[in-house]
């Protein structure tokens, strides 16, 4: 079989489908690689450094000749699916539950299509979680990203002239990504509360840091995913009014709800928003599913 690894087609996108490294594993597996030209090279990763690994390097559409699997991180555009050889399999982050048109697309080429995003959370499936570890790293990024922009320090100094306090942040959703923000804001040394409406995750949350918000909720819990369950109108205006006091003191709040398969739950209204200090810094990690903050707008 054949494996092509073309170039994103968004600009904005910066990871790639395969390393020099990965290109070798799959070679060693039997199979023929081919990547499109300048695939790596933003990253430092020249062409030749892809044919010392064993791929053949390929410029245009002439890539997609003979391939059996095509491997790329972000959808194709819909025009694009005409070219692929029919008979053969995409795989990538596809967004199906939001685009229909690429699912109709592969259906009417003939293409099958592998959607990372609907691998299970188990164990057996666990080298497959591509979502898992992209979130992973999103939780580290988004706190840096904090840290960067908000103007403070993140942890307690002691200085002849005071002592500055160290910097407030409240995580909502303690799954990969929100454990993963509590665990960097925690060794950057800021101060952190959590809120999830799994009571599972309460645990976790504690253990890297963080002081979880109980908010008594009834029944939530989660699905056999692994995902929250939505919540009822009564439980989220509970929800809401129980975490009006950690908005408040909040120097950073990251949200990173979601629910699967449906629009990301709206957790911060615009009520809630007046009474957060001013200068506070949000990070909505769920804007691209609706976000979890009113007024989100993803890349604006």
């Amino acid at each position: 079989m054949k494996v092509v690894i073309p170039k994103e087609k968004d600009p904005a996108e910066t990871r790639i489908a395969a390393t020099p490294e990965s290109v070798t594993a799959i070679k060693n597996l039997g199979l023929e690689v081919a990547v499109e030209s300048g695939l790596g090279e933003h990253l430092g990763w020249s062409d030749a450094a892809y044919e010392k690994a064993g791929a053949s390097v390929v410029g245009g559409d002439s890539i997609y000749e003979g391939a059996g699997l095509i491997a790329r991180v972000r959808p194709p555009e819909p025009d694009e699916i005409a070219r692929f050889p029919r008979g053969s399999m995409y795989a990538g982050f596809l967004d199906p539950f939001n685009r229909e048109d690429l699912v109709r697309g592969f259906a009417e080429a003939g293409v099958a299509a592998m959607s990372m995003e609907m691998v299970p959370r188990t164990t057996r499936a666990q080298k497959l979680d591509a979502l898992s570890s992209q979130h992973n790293i999103a939780g580290y990024y988004m706190v840096v990203l904090a840290a960067e922009r908000l103007g403070k320090a993140f942890p307690m100094m002691a200085t002849p002239s005071g002592v500055i306090q160290p910097a407030r942040v409240l995580v909502i959703g303690a799954g990969v990504a929100g454990l993963q923000a509590i665990a960097t804001a925690k060794r950057l040394g800021a101060r952190i509360e959590a809120f999830d409406t799994r009571p599972a995750v309460k645990e976790q949350a504690e253990s890297l840091g963080a002081k979880f918000i109980d908010i008594d909720l009834g029944e939530s819990g989660e699905t056999e995913g692994g995902y929250a369950k939505e919540l009822t109108p009564e439980q989220q205006a509970k929800q809401r009014e129980g975490m009006v006091k950690a908005l408040e003191r909040a120097d950073v709040v990251i949200t990173t709800a979601a629910l699967f398969g449906r629009p990301a739950p709206k957790i911060i209204t615009d009520g809630m928003l007046e009474r957060m200090k001013p200068g506070t810094l949000i990070i909505d990690y769920a804007v691209s599913s609706g976000g979890n903050v009113e007024g989100s707008v993803a890349d604006e």
